[in-house]
């Protein structure tokens, strides 16, 4: 990767703090990182989640994995070094989000603790991580997309839970067992946690 040319730019100060536009919106700006495998459920609890907080008067930003690939990550592939970056990018737009006073509602596969903790990191306090909990066997029971098949058959390389590792978070805020519970069920318990930090 090419090293920065620090002489070219200047990180501009804000006049406007990140207090005063949650003040004008009425809300805490968080990240909710929800984490688990393909096919989990991930995607649905997170636009459950959006409804019901736009439902609630708080503004939002939804990013999902799928939608994030097909525009600003368009370029990465599934390599160790590519989903890294992946997730790097998704951390400072985020960043930039929660500095405006939005709550940002974050749906990645984001397979290691490592890489979680690397998105933390960059967003900071605020960041919320919600393991989606769901057996490997369940998640390609639901696979609409038929990955799970194609990856079992070789014909997708470094395939989370099938030819790459999923670490589970180590200390997750929240643990959603979706073989449990539904998707709505979910996202009251995930919006019940929420509620009172924004």
């Amino acid at each position: 990767m090419e090293e920065k040319a620090k002489n070219i730019f200047t990180f501009h100060k804000r006049l406007i703090q990140q207090s005063e536009k949650e003040k004008l919106l009425g809300q805490e700006a968080i990240c909710i990182w929800l984490t688990g495998l393909s096919g989990s459920g991930k995607s649905t609890i997170a636009q459950l989640l959006e409804r019901k907080l736009h439902n609630s008067r708080k503004l939002t930003m939804l990013l999902d994995g799928d939608n994030v690939r097909d525009g600003l990550n368009s370029n990465l592939g599934f390599s160790e070094e590519d989903r890294k970056e992946n997730i790097r990018r998704i951390a400072e737009v985020n960043k930039l989000f929660n500095s405006s006073g939005v709550i940002t509602i974050n749906a990645f596969v984001s397979p290691t603790n490592e890489i979680r903790k690397m998105a933390r990191d960059i967003i900071g306090s605020g960041f919320l991580e919600v393991f989606v909990d769901t057996p490997l066997e369940l998640c390609e029971e639901r696979d609409v997309k038929g990955l799970y098949e194609k990856a079992r058959k070789g014909e997708i390389k470094d395939f989370t839970g099938v030819s790459a590792p999923f670490e589970s978070p180590e200390k997750p805020n929240l643990t959603l067992k979706t073989a449990d519970i539904s998707p709505e069920r979910s996202t009251e318990i995930l919006f019940d946690y929420i509620k009172e930090k924004i």
